[in-house]
């Protein structure tokens, strides 16, 4: 027997066709880089003006997490700006998705970087940009939790010595989880790039 198609169902099956292509060709989320991974968790920290800070704080907000040290000559200050520049231009575009973001700074170097002089290192670069320091014990701690390799280099005649550390930007999400590292070696575009793509 011959069927013939009606108007409507000719209508039907173009309507069904059509979804089904939207469907097809619409991309699946890409899950984050750095999704499941054990990276980051609670610590007990201070910061600039002396009060205790602890992971658990940030919750509800997207945190960008720096481990460093004020006196370091070079790369520290070139990744602290980079991610704070990123985190402008990102800012500029969504004021609202930005606002949501804490940057953080930890640093590796207690034993130089009190309170006050984090936060000169950190005031330098944004009053956004908050910066911790605490006891030896604790940025250890700190480290170990985020996966932040460090060592103190040797100490010339005038007590003078360098940090040898991981120098990793970690994006995580409000929940505290790992989402991305930010490609602060790219440059300020690279990060609000980043940004904007796991920001929501």
């Amino acid at each position: 027997m011959n069927h013939t198609a009606t108007p409507s169902r000719l209508s039907f099956i173009a309507a069904l066709l059509l979804g089904l292509g939207a469907c097809a060709s619409e991309p699946e989320a890409a899950a984050p880089p750095l999704q499941g991974a054990t990276i980051g968790g609670e610590f007990e920290l201070t910061d600039s003006s002396g009060e205790t800070v602890r992971w658990g704080d940030f919750d509800g907000q997207y945190r960008i997490v720096y481990f460093g040290y004020a006196y370091c000559p070079d790369i520290c200050p070139t990744d602290v700006q980079r991610m704070t520049q990123g985190l402008n231009q990102f800012a500029q575009e969504h004021p609202e998705r930005a606002a949501q973001i804490q940057p953080i700074f930890i640093t590796i170097d207690p034993e130089r970087d009190t309170p006050e002089v984090v936060g000169e290192f950190t005031n330098a670069f944004s009053e956004d940009l908050i910066g911790l320091t605490g006891t030896p014990e604790q940025i250890k701690a700190a480290a170990d939790t985020f996966r932040v390799y460090y060592s103190k280099g040797e100490e010339s005649e005038s007590g003078a010595y360098l940090m040898d550390h991981s120098n990793i930007t970690y994006l995580f999400g409000p929940q505290g989880e790992p989402i991305a590292t930010l490609p602060t070696d790219e440059g300020a575009d690279a990060v609000a790039a980043q940004l904007d793509t796991w920001v929501s």
